[in-house]
C-alpha cells in the first residue's frame, strides 16, 4: 500500500514532467514552488520522529524562500518583461516530455544501484531527487527564455534537497543551505540581468544574444 511519502513523491515527479511540456513561464513558477513545498513535506514524512526545532527551522525557512521569496521575484521579473510564454524551445514541448519519461526510467535504473536498503522508498526518492536534478538541467539547456533558466536552476536545487533526503537529513543540510544561498544569491543577479536585456533589446530570449552586433 502506497504511503503518503510515495505519493507526494510521485507527484513531485509529475510537477518535473508538467515543467518540461508547459510554455507558459507563470505556471512553470507556480509548478516550481509547488514542488518545493511538496519537497518540505517530504522531509516531515521521512524524518518527522527525528526533527528537532532547529531543523524544524531551517526546513520551513528553506520552504518559504523556495516556495515564497524566490517566486515573487521571478514574477516580479516577469511582469516587467512583459512576456508570458516560451515560445519557441530549443527543444519543443512533445520532444521534452518524451525525454522526460525516458530520463525518468534511467533515473529509476539507478536508484536500484544506489539505495543503500531494501526500502522501496529510498528507492523512490533516490528516483525522485535524480529526475529532478537532470529535470533542472534540461531546462537549462533545452530553454531560450533567462526566467526558464533560472527555473533550472531552482529545479536543479530541489533535486539536490530530494537527494539528500533520500540519504539522511542531518548530514546534507549545510551543504543545502550553501546551495540554497547561492541559488538565492544567483536568482537576485540573473533577476537583474532579465531586466537589463528586457530594457535594452525588448526580449529576454538568450539565444539572440549570441548574434549581436556593434
Amino acid at each position: 500500500m502506497a504511503t503518503w511519502m510515495d505519493v507526494t513523491a510521485v507527484l513531485v515527479i509529475l510537477l518535473n514532467l508538467r515543467l518540461l511540456c508547459t510554455s507558459r513561464l507563470g505556471t512553470c513558477i507556480q509548478t516550481v514552488a509547488q514542488q518545493a513545498v511538496l519537497l518540505g513535506l517530504i522531509a516531515f514524512l521521512q524524518h518527522g520522529s527525528d526533527l528537532g526545532v532547529e531543523l524544524i527551522l531551517i526546513v520551513l525557512s528553506s520552504v518559504a524562500i523556495k516556495a515564497g521569496l524566490l517566486p515573487w521575484l521571478l514574477f516580479r521579473s516577469l511582469r516587467q518583461c512583459n512576456t508570458s510564454r516560451e515560445v519557441v524551445p530549443f527543444v519543443g514541448f512533445s520532444l521534452s516530455g518524451l525525454i522526460g519519461l525516458a530520463m525518468l526510467a534511467v533515473c529509476f535504473s539507478m536508484a536500484d544501484r544506489l539505495a543503500l536498503s531494501e526500502l522501496p522508498c529510498q528507492t523512490l526518492l533516490i528516483a525522485t531527487g535524480l529526475f529532478t536534478i537532470v529535470t533542472g538541467l534540461f531546462l537549462i539547456v533545452s530553454r531560450k527564455k533567462a526566467i526558464t533558466q533560472v527555473l533550472g536552476y531552482l529545479v536543479m536545487e530541489n533535486g539536490i534537497w530530494a537527494f539528500g533526503i533520500a540519504f539522511a537529513l542531518q548530514e546534507p543540510l549545510l551543504v543545502e543551505m550553501g546551495v540554497l544561498l547561492d541559488v538565492l544569491v544567483g536568482v537576485f543577479v540573473m533577476g537583474i540581468t532579465i531586466n537589463h536585456i528586457n530594457r535594452e533589446f525588448d526580449h529576454i530570449d538568450t539565444d539572440q544574444l549570441s548574434v549581436l552586433r556593434d
